[in-house]
């Protein structure tokens, strides 16, 4: 722990949530020094060696190396908080008791809560547990669930009844159906950017800048001019544009 104050690293690969937590940390420990900021992974890492923090806030998700890599990386020099959408690996790292976790959007009583652990931690100048198990588990596990916004309800879908996403400006529209056939859309409020890299890449492909789709969904694939081609679904009458980049996933084998 340093002598003066206590340190921290925050990365996040959006800026303004960047900030939001710095300010929040503000508040909830006033004593606490944010001496750097990363935009992904390998800043994070880079930053931790020249700075040494105490404390490393990593979001889970970043372009490149991410946050369990980064995590990786840290090994046991300091005190790691994952920053998550995801509730899925923020049980797995509290049930651990290793780490602690914070999920997005982050919610005062909760830091409080994480703020009084570390400082704890800090004060007893307690060493992290050896994280690899853990960590190596959530490098492996893909997304089951997502919690989803139709009108003022929350559904929680499965992933394996989602037909296809969509990006939706900041958001993710997601089309599903359940057992009985049945489905609708709903939204999603993380970007699909970060949903991508937690699905299984056996069974969802990315087949447009904006559109992710399972591949169990597809019906067949009709092709298109300048190596484009349109996906039909088994059950929806949508037609899902599939450009010249990701075209090459419905080439004969």
């Amino acid at each position: 722990m340093s002598a003066i104050s206590p340190t921290a690293l925050i990365a996040d690969d959006e800026p303004l949530l960047r900030r939001a937590l710095a300010r929040q940390l503000a508040d909830a420990w006033p004593e606490l020094e944010i001496v750097a900021q990363a935009r992904n992974g390998r800043e994070a890492v880079e930053r931790f060696e020249a700075l040494t923090p105490d404390v490393c806030f990593l979001d889970v998700h970043m372009p490149g190396l991410d946050g369990i890599d980064a995590a990786r990386a840290i090994g046991q020099r300091a005190q790691i908080v994952f920053v998550t959408a995801f509730d899925r690996y923020a049980v797995q790292a509290f049930e651990q008791g290793a780490i602690d976790y914070l999920v997005k959007p982050v919610e005062p009583a909760r830091l409080a809560d994480t703020v009084a652990r570390l400082q704890a931690r800090l004060r007893a100048q307690t060493s992290m547990a050896d994280l690899g198990p853990l960590l190596q588990h959530l490098s492996r596990t893909h997304l089951r669930w997502l919690r989803a916004s139709i009108g003022n309800d929350v559904r929680l879908i499965a992933v394996e009844d989602i037909d296809y996403l969509r990006s939706d400006e900041k958001y993710t529209r997601v089309a599903w159906r359940d057992d009985s056939g049945k489905g609708g859309e709903a939204l999603v409020r993380t970007p699909l950017k970060d949903l991508i890299a937690q699905l299984d890449p056996a069974q969802f492909v990315q087949v447009h800048r904006a559109v992710v789709v399972n591949l169990r969904a597809v019906s067949h694939v009709v092709r298109g001019e300048n190596e484009t081609a349109r996906l039909h679904l088994k059950a929806r009458t949508d037609l899902l544009p599939v450009s010249r980049r990701y075209v090459h996933h419905f080439r004969p084998g």
